[in-house]
């Protein structure tokens, strides 16, 4: 039932992407940028622009959703919350007003025993901080507020939106070099080979230069986790967060980390350690991070 319901929102989500994107470029009037006079660059421009940074806002906008289904994510009312759940949310309110947070973020718990959590949502203030039922039971109630602490930094500094801009700055620059280059490439064949010259050469540029693009995007991400661990440090305490981040270092190396929705891997506190692909790693190593909050 949750592989249907994740099938299901992962076509829902494309299509509607691909339906607003469409409708965007008919109401910007934006031109094939392919003509019989060569390439518009304006046209492949703007053509970027939107494909590239409307499917991060529509990402974006419905994170909280996705997130809630592809996780399995409970949301805890408040009002009916009991035993440790009374805790949590409370724990999340005060924080949250300690960050100066316009509004408390939508609190839930997902069942898995990865020792973690994340926050996500479109703004400050229609944020969701959730956690995992591992990590509820595997840690005191200091280093949990150490965790919660770094996850409501994380949306007091508007880090989603951040790395969705980012995002999808890099997608536009992507689509417009691979074609644009792809373009000059294919003006060296001759006849109908011309197109397929073209075709095969922007589809490959786009796999080099998207992984250059994932660096950038990656690099972002972790400088962002020093900044959330500082700000859970400002919030929770010193120890606290330190405290927090050993006992995932320890967790991590027993449990893993759960593959259910890897789109939310850069969203989390931990993060597979970097290994042999530190450059496209979306966290520090767990024992750098530790190294400077203590420095």
């Amino acid at each position: 039932m949750q592989i249907t319901k994740r099938i299901f929102l992962f076509v829902a989500v494309n299509i509607l992407i691909l339906l607003t994107i469409s409708i965007t470029l008919q109401v910007l009037g934006v031109r094939p940028y392919l003509t019989h006079y060569g390439i518009d660059y304006r046209a492949l421009m703007m053509f970027c622009l939107v494909w590239g940074m409307g499917g991060a806002f529509i990402s974006l906008a419905l994170s909280r959703v996705m997130a809630k289904w592809m996780m399995g994510v409970r949301v805890i009312d408040p009002q009916s919350a009991r035993g440790d759940e009374v805790e949590l949310v409370e724990m999340v309110r005060r924080l949250a007003q300690g960050a100066g947070l316009p509004r408390m973020p939508e609190v839930g718990i997902y069942q898995s025993p990865e020792v973690n959590a994340f926050a996500t949502g479109p703004t400050r203030g229609r944020a969701l901080v959730a956690v995992s039922s591992g990590i509820v039971s595997a840690m005191s109630r200091e280093e949990l507020e150490g965790v919660l602490g770094h996850e409501i930094s994380h949306v007091a500094n508007g880090d989603m939106v951040t790395m969705m801009l980012i995002q999808g700055v890099v997608n536009a620059f992507v689509m417009f070099f691979a074609r644009a280059i792809g373009f000059f490439l294919s003006q060296n064949a001759r006849g109908e080979n011309r197109r397929t010259v073209y075709f095969m050469t922007t589809f490959v540029l786009e796999i080099l230069l998207s992984l250059l693009g994932a660096m950038v995007v990656a690099w972002f991400s972790r400088w962002r986790e020093f900044r959330a661990d500082r700000g859970g440090a400002r919030l929770a305490g010193v120890d606290k967060m330190v405290n927090a981040l050993r006992r995932l270092q320890r967790s991590v190396e027993r449990v893993g980390i759960d593959e259910r929705a890897p789109a939310l891997a850069s969203l989390k506190i931990a993060g597979r350690p970097a290994r042999f692909l530190a450059l496209f790693a979306t966290h520090p190593p767990l024992e750098t991070r530790i190294a400077a909050l203590k420095r």
